[in-house]
């Protein structure tokens, strides 16, 4: 029997009734600018009766996606303005970003980093470039946490992984590695024995964190693939963007992170969605925001409760979206200060796309 295998263009969309015939042109022209793909795996949790399924709103391309607002950019979080070398994104002094590849096995159609990633992003780094990117991190001993991203690093094979955390292993003062991921729930089969082991052969300090935006991405494979990486002594903890139509609920939200919880995985940060181009329809207000989260106290235990977090566009950090470090400005607005102690509107004004 063959494999079934990922979703990538829209005619297989429509075949698979994940797109109809009347929505087939706005999906074209979005697969024309943007990567589309779904993985076995998902398609099965797509409840295709359903108009405003919430799994389907986050990989089935939506003609909402070509209308681009003015504060909206190609690169949101300002990761081209820190990257010192290719693959390298340094923003704050302790830690970097590894970006060696930027395929993913799912692409979701709020990505932050959706001008950069797919088939034809930026691609895998060159064995040249991986080589500058490890001799910076080497070159400096500020540099405690190395994070592989992309991309999803876990689309690597296992030998490949295994190459770079030897790599890094050789660093001494890098202590901790993480991976950022959505293989364990939108390709679980891939997280076999190989896989694990590559992501242990650091012998330093592994977190896996996990990108999963609904409850119901957690089936019984994923829960699997998950305990697999647990028990094999690998930290997990969670991410997640919160979604209109997807999570903008206060009982989804705590359905989502008590399965992250049951899961052994520790809630970490839930993420205001970026200004990226085509993503307005998916963004809430700072202020909605504030209060579904706010929702969440009282009503999940402490170990539920992620934090809420704001990228501030530009590059200049993250910060709590529900601290003080954000106040209100007027008509929708507001004021952020960064860690840095300099402070930015947001949304930001358009000379400072």
């Amino acid at each position: 029997m063959t494999a079934a295998r990922s979703l990538t263009t829209v005619a297989e969309l429509v075949d698979a009734g994940l797109v109809s015939e009347a929505g087939r042109a706005g999906a074209t022209a979005v697969a024309d600018r943007y990567a589309v793909a779904i993985t076995p795996a998902l398609v099965p949790l797509i409840d295709r009766n359903d108009p405003h399924d919430p799994i389907a709103r986050q990989f089935v391309p939506d003609a909402a996606e070509l209308v681009t607002l003015p504060e909206e950019r190609a690169d949101p979080i300002g990761d081209l303005a820190h990257s010192p070398v290719e693959g390298i994104v340094h923003r704050y002094p302790d830690r970097v970003l590894l970006k060696a590849v930027h395929v993913c096995p799912v692409y979701c159609r709020f990505c932050f980093r959706r001008e950069m990633v797919g088939p034809e992003g930026l691609g895998t780094l060159s064995a040249k470039a991986l080589d500058a990117a490890i001799a910076y991190v080497a070159e400096r001993p500020e540099i405690w946490e190395v994070i592989l991203t992309g991309g999803d690093p876990l689309v690597l094979s296992p030998r490949r992984l295994q190459a770079i955390l030897e790599r890094l292993a050789a660093i001494a003062h890098v202590k901790i590695v993480r991976f950022h991921t959505r293989v364990p729930v939108v390709d679980p089969a891939r997280v076999d024995a190989a896989l694990i082991a590559a992501l242990k052969a650091s012998g330093k300090t592994t977190y896996v964190a996990l990108h999963a935006n609904h409850p119901r991405e957690f089936t019984a494979e994923a829960s699997a693939a998950i305990g697999r990486i647990v028990d094999a002594g690998l930290v997990m903890i969670s991410q997640t963007v919160l979604l209109k139509g997807v999570n903008d609920d206060a009982a989804v939200l705590a359905d989502l992170m008590r399965t992250f919880v049951e899961n052994r995985i520790k809630p970490y940060y839930l993420h205001h969605p970026d200004l990226a181009p085509g993503t307005a329809h998916f963004r809430l207000t700072l202020a909605e925001g504030r209060a579904l989260v706010e929702g969440l106290r009282g009503r999940v235990s402490g170990l539920c409760q992620p934090a809420y977090i704001l990228d501030i566009p530009g590059g200049h950090g993250k910060v709590r979206a529900d601290s003080t470090a954000v106040e209100e400005a007027g008509d929708g607005c507001f004021r952020v200060r960064d860690f840095r102690g300099k402070t930015h509107a947001y949304p930001p004004g358009e000379e400072q796309a």
